[in-house]
């Protein structure tokens, strides 16, 4: 059973993530918030030591700062400052750097995707859509929420959460 949930729970919640920021343009908080209420029971049920459990809530909260600082400077959305947060404590400090390189490659190549798309004019079949229409609008963001929770979903594997569910 918990094995199951390991294996469902972040990706489906990473999967939502993304498809949210790529329809509207937010995440929503309780996506956040589901990530990190979600991931304790499972940390628990995993027999995860309590100082590992701490230190992945470190990695939370260290990515947190970062994000908002990015955040402040118009670089990203709070949005996706609060899942790279979240996402950060499934993950844990052994993973977070490589978490923030395969996001950052994978938001680059998203962005200069949308931006050669953008060069483009769309048919009017797809610009009476509006989600469509927002993602080409030049004065619209990126919805770098993919691209972070495609590199989350790409990291899992390698998680403490992930291993220690498999091999239990």
């Amino acid at each position: 059973m918990t094995e199951a949930a390991v294996m469902i729970f972040f990706p489906v919640l990473m999967a939502f993530a993304a498809c949210s920021d790529l329809f509207t343009m937010t995440i929503s908080n309780r996506v956040s918030l589901a990530l990190i209420v979600g991931f304790l029971p499972l940390a628990f049920l995993l027999g995860m030591p309590l100082n590992t459990l701490l230190l992945h809530l470190s990695c939370g909260a260290g990515i947190l700062v970062v994000t908002f600082s990015f955040f402040s400077f118009g670089w990203i959305g709070g949005g996706d400052a609060k899942l790279a947060a979240s996402t950060a404590i499934w993950l844990g400090w052994e993973n977070i750097l490589q978490y923030g390189v395969v996001a950052a490659v994978l938001g680059g190549f998203l962005t200069l995707a949308l931006v050669m798309v953008r060069r483009w004019p769309l048919p009017p079949t797809l610009m009476r859509r509006a989600w469509i229409a927002r993602l080409h609008d030049e004065k619209s963001g990126i919805p770098y929420g993919i691209a972070l929770a495609a590199a989350g979903l790409l990291i899992y594997p390698e998680t403490q959460v992930w291993l220690r569910s498999i091999s239990a």
